[in-house]
């Protein structure tokens, strides 16, 4: 499946962002889906994770409570609503599809080009 990410950009301490995640090419319903984001010098990391109905979703504690993953599995996107952004989320962000939620980057078979992130102290 092909993925292209969008909606990153500079924004400030406390304000809010939309990532989106396009689909294509083989039916993305049948994929979990999954957010992940790697800070200069860090590895890559988890940061959200959907199941293909979106019945499932996991977390990275550092994000509990102020992000949001969703998919629309008509329009084959899935978002990531990122509240109360703090300078450590500074990333670059990437979607990836798995055949299910696993916060392992390494079970990801596809991944889309990433979208940068910065936030402003």
């Amino acid at each position: 499946v092909q993925l292209q990410a969008s909606g990153g950009g500079l924004v400030q301490t406390g304000g809010s962002l939309r990532l989106s995640c396009s689909a294509s090419g083989r039916t993305p319903s049948w994929y979990a889906m999954a957010w992940f984001r790697q800070a200069p010098g860090k590895e890559r990391e988890f940061v959200a994770g959907i199941s293909q109905s979106g019945g499932t979703t996991k977390y990275a504690d550092s994000v509990k409570g102020r992000f949001t993953i969703n998919r629309d599995n008509v329009k084959n996107t899935v978002t990531l609503q990122m509240t109360s952004l703090k300078p450590e989320d500074t990333a670059v962000y990437y979607c990836a599809a798995a055949n299910s939620v696993v916060t392992t980057q390494y079970e990801y078979t596809d991944w889309g080009h990433g979208t940068l992130v910065t936030v402003s102290s």
